[in-house]
């Protein structure tokens, strides 16, 4: 600023009245203070928008970390699935494969048990026959019931028609009907499961006679 403009301002404020004086003072402050609140307004702008673009960056890595979360959940599942799938298709497979293993077994313990019946055990010459037969059958049950194959013998025993199999039923006094009176063939269950159901001779009940 020149000398001459001071001067001229000065010769200009000395024109002024005090009123007029003030009210210039008055208005050089508020138009400072506008300038001070634009500029403040373009620095909170500024800081806002900073704010607005980290909330968006946080919202986006919490969206990926959640997609990513349920993948893994998502996997861990298929994982658990295939894990089921495969330890009951491998007891499947064990449980068919002692299942055709007992009916071979059982075929032979039929046999055997039949022998024991049809020989004559009042002759002496086929005692070592017997015993020998007897030895055989005792390893082959021993044998299989320690793959909990066990048998089902249900003589004298109320009839139980998820483990037996009724071939006949016959009147028999002083037994209770539905008493397994008589085993044909014995029944066989594999870790608890029926594999052979019972074959039995039923008591029934005697028949009331009408004609009287």
């Amino acid at each position: 600023m020149t000398n001459e403009s001071t001067d001229n301002k000065g010769a200009e404020a000395a024109e002024l009245t005090p009123e007029q004086l003030a009210e210039e003072i008055v208005q050089q402050a508020e138009e400072q203070v506008e300038e001070q609140h634009e500029h403040a307004h373009e620095v909170i702008s500024e800081e806002q928008e900073k704010i607005n673009e980290l909330e968006l960056a946080l919202a986006a890595a919490k969206a990926t970390v959640a997609d990513q979360k349920d993948s893994v959940i998502r996997a861990k599942a298929e994982v658990d699935n295939v894990r089921r799938r495969s330890a009951q298709d491998v007891e499947k497979a064990r449980k068919f494969a002692l299942e055709k293993f007992a009916g071979e077994m059982l075929t032979t313990v039929d046999n055997l048990e039949r022998a024991l019946q049809s020989i004559d055990k009042d002759d002496e010459s086929n005692k070592a026959v017997i015993e020998g037969i007897e030895l055989t059958l005792q390893g082959l049950i021993s044998s299989l019931e320690k793959f909990a194959i066990k048998a089902i013998d249900p003589q004298d025993q109320p009839f139980n028609p998820d483990q037996h199999q009724a071939m006949t039923m016959q009147e028999v006094p002083d037994v209770a009907p539905n008493t397994v009176i008589a085993v044909m063939q014995k029944g066989y269950e594999l870790n608890g499961r029926l594999i052979r159901p019972a074959m039995v001779m039923v008591s029934k009940a005697p028949s009331v006679d009408t004609s009287a």
